[in-house]
């Protein structure tokens, strides 16, 4: 959980990444985020405001714009907001969507009672508290499911479908529809993002192409370029400049 406010009133343009996380975002300030993409509830190319948002795993290309920034961030994994959100990942069908929609008055009250707190601290144990009440009413996901999604986390995406199956005593096509039904990806979807999640991270960083596409598992040079431009939309090149 972190918390940001812009004290020198520069506009937000910020471009949405893929990542192997749900990011929530409560907003405290003046202005609500005005988001250019699909959203989970319908499809628009008008902008849509919200004042708080939910970002899913891997959302379409998405820019959000915003004025007078204040708010908290949080990364949920996937188990997480499975139990904390009233929906699975696999139902904000790759969008970002508005926070509102999901817990309706609840999150208008968070919101208001966390823009009211005078300090940081006390802002995040607000919060804390509020999901701590909602995780003890949410649903578990499979252990099975959860199982693989932390193999493909540990392993840095480099794992094989059928040996994801074995290792929980599934058949592929079970995984497959329990693993994306809960998770809001297929198996090796989820493995190719948590992939490219570790290669932006490592070309954003200053390295390079060849050498990244080398230590994390691409046939090549080339095999980076389509996931990059598949999972962000631009080239390796102009994501490290990002």
């Amino acid at each position: 959980m972190a918390g940001f406010r812009d004290r020198v009133g520069q506009a937000l343009d910020l471009r949405v990444l893929p990542q192997p996380a749900v990011v929530v975002v409560i907003g405290l300030g003046n202005d609500p985020f005005t988001v250019e993409g699909g959203t989970a509830q319908r499809s628009s190319t008008s902008p849509d405001s919200r004042p708080s948002l939910v970002a899913s795993l891997s959302p379409g290309p998405t820019r959000i714009h915003s004025r007078d920034v204040e708010c908290i961030e949080m990364c949920l994994s996937p188990g997480t907001a499975y139990a904390l959100l009233d929906v699975s990942p696999h139902e904000l069908h790759g969008a970002v969507a508005g926070l509102e929609d999901l817990w309706g008055r609840q999150e208008r009250q968070l919101r208001e009672r966390v823009a009211a707190a005078t300090t940081w601290q006390k802002r995040f144990t607000l919060v804390s508290e509020f999901l701590t009440r909602r995780a003890a009413q949410g649903r578990s996901m499979t252990p099975e499911v959860a199982g693989a999604w932390d193999t493909i986390m540990a392993h840095g995406g480099r794992v094989r479908v059928n040996d994801l199956a074995a290792s929980c005593g599934w058949s592929r096509k079970r995984l497959w529809t329990r693993f994306t039904a809960q998770i809001g990806l297929t198996p090796k979807r989820a493995a190719m993002l948590v992939r490219f999640d570790q290669a932006a991270r490592a070309l954003r960083a200053g390295g390079s192409a060849a050498d990244i596409a080398l230590a994390h598992g691409y046939a090549d040079q080339s095999h980076l370029h389509r996931d990059v431009l598949a999972f962000a939309g631009c080239t390796p090149a102009a994501l490290a400049s990002l």
